[in-house]
């Protein structure tokens, strides 16, 4: 199987050299044009994210397609031999094709499961589409793995539970309130995590977001990203009462929020529940308030603990996701391995349907002597003959072609039907053009 996948990702390579290889190549460059000047790289794709960088070829010539895509990513990355030693890894056939899938997947993603990976790969595919740089060999392989992706989404729950603290704050926020339509979300305090916990409420359905904070200017920064409103620290407590959920995260050295405070906001709200989320070190909220009724209260450690939970049940379907991949690779090898076969029924055909016409013609005098509906049923005969006869052969060839052991049957067919040597060309299987991700036609 000719096809090799050159690369480095973020297990492999620090940002700093990934950033240079995208850099590089966002830069006006046309990665898939200058790959494909050599003729040992047939069909190519260029895939570059924050977290990978990864060249999937055919090769005409496995080892000089190999070395030019080194040559490319050594250039374009400004990396010395040894740099790039270290960062790349090459795959070769079914490993190629194995590593696609599981990247395809999110198998292979820094988040298990996330789902940005699969919109990139579709957008190279894309791109190298519209640059025709595809042929039937790519095409196929990546409407395999798009498949594959959507396999692996449906049949497990890979991307079913949330890995990072901010997304297990919306899950339980969730799980305690039930719908986040409408509800009014209090950020007290202005850090990073806390203002990305706030940004997936708002992305779930979270009505307003207010933003309190000691330095007001912070206030108003955050508020204004996230469409907020900011208010001063000195109406903190005022504003607990229009809050259902309360992400508090400030550094400070004692507790913002007591079991007072909330007890307040809890009869001016007519004790609707009350959701708190303290993921500051140390704690905002006094622990006491947990205590309190139809009030329910979460730390970080309790935040960590859904993430440590939902990582472990990642882990697991990623094992149901592999097996998925393992018969993916199969389908697509047996595919792959009736290539070397398709030329020799294409003129295996070719030769009987020219015989079967030649004798008709032949035979012309005759069949004009018949009647039109004769003629055309001594026509649909012969064609019914001469497709019986080749439905055997046809059919051990692409049996055979399944172990790989089609070339002596090969062979022997070309000798003993006289059939001319030759191969398919180039794009013979690819004529008329070929699909996108969505199935569309693309001339070629």
């Amino acid at each position: 199987m000719n096809v090799i996948l050159v690369g480095m990702n973020h297990k492999t390579a620090p940002l700093e050299i990934r950033e240079r290889l995208a850099f590089s190549c966002g830069d006006g460059l046309r990665p898939l044009e200058e790959l494909l000047k050599n003729p040992a790289v047939r069909e190519a794709l260029y895939l570059s994210t924050c977290n990978r960088v990864e060249v999937l070829a055919r090769a005409g010539d496995m080892e000089e397609a190999i070395t030019r895509v080194k040559s490319f990513i050594l250039r374009h990355g400004n990396l010395d031999a040894a740099e790039l030693e270290k960062c790349l890894y090459v795959h070769c056939g079914s490993d190629a094709v194995r590593h696609l899938f599981r990247v395809a997947s999110s198998l292979d993603s820094m988040v298990m499961g996330e789902p940005q990976i699969l919109g990139q790969v579709k957008e190279a595919y894309r791109d190298c589409v519209e640059q025709k740089a595809s042929g039937i060999i790519l095409n196929k392989l990546l409407h395999h793995a798009f498949r594959t992706a959507k396999r692996v989404r449906t049949e497990t729950a890979i991307a079913g539970n949330a890995v990072s603290v901010s997304y297990a704050a919306v899950e339980m926020a969730k799980k305690i309130l039930g719908s986040l339509e409408g509800r009014t979300v209090l950020l007290v305090g202005a850090g990073e995590m806390s203002e990305l916990a706030a940004r997936h409420l708002v992305g779930n359905g979270a009505g307003r977001v207010i933003v309190s904070n000691r330095t007001y200017a912070r206030a108003v920064q955050v508020a204004e990203e996230i469409h907020g409103i900011p208010v001063g620290f000195d109406l903190l407590e005022e504003k607990l009462q229009e809050a259902d959920i309360v992400i508090s995260s400030t550094g400070a050295a004692g507790h913002i929020l007591t079991p007072a405070m909330v007890q307040g906001a809890l009869r001016r709200r007519k004790n609707r529940l009350l959701f708190l989320i303290d993921i500051a070190v140390p704690r905002d909220v006094d622990p006491e308030v947990g205590r309190i009724d139809n009030v329910y209260l979460f730390n970080i450690d309790d935040l960590q603990g859904v993430v440590d939970e939902n990582v472990r049940n990642r882990l697991r379907e990623a094992e149901k996701a592999e097996a998925i991949i393992d018969e993916e690779v199969l389908k697509f090898a047996e595919w792959y391995n009736t290539l070397e076969v398709v030329p020799t029924i294409v003129s295996l055909r070719e030769k009987a349907e020219s015989i079967l016409r030649a004798e008709l013609e032949r035979s012309g005098s005759w069949l004009r002597g018949l009647g039109e509906e004769d003629r055309k049923n001594v026509e649909i005969l012969a064609t019914q003959i001469v497709n019986k006869i080749l439905h055997d052969p046809v059919t051990g060839l692409k049996e055979e072609s399944q172990t790989n052991g089609a070339m002596p049957y090969v062979a022997a067919v070309r000798k003993l039907f006289r059939l001319e040597s030759g191969t398919v060309p180039e794009n013979a299987e690819g004529q008329g053009g070929s699909t996108n991700e969505e199935g569309e036609k693309v001339r070629r």
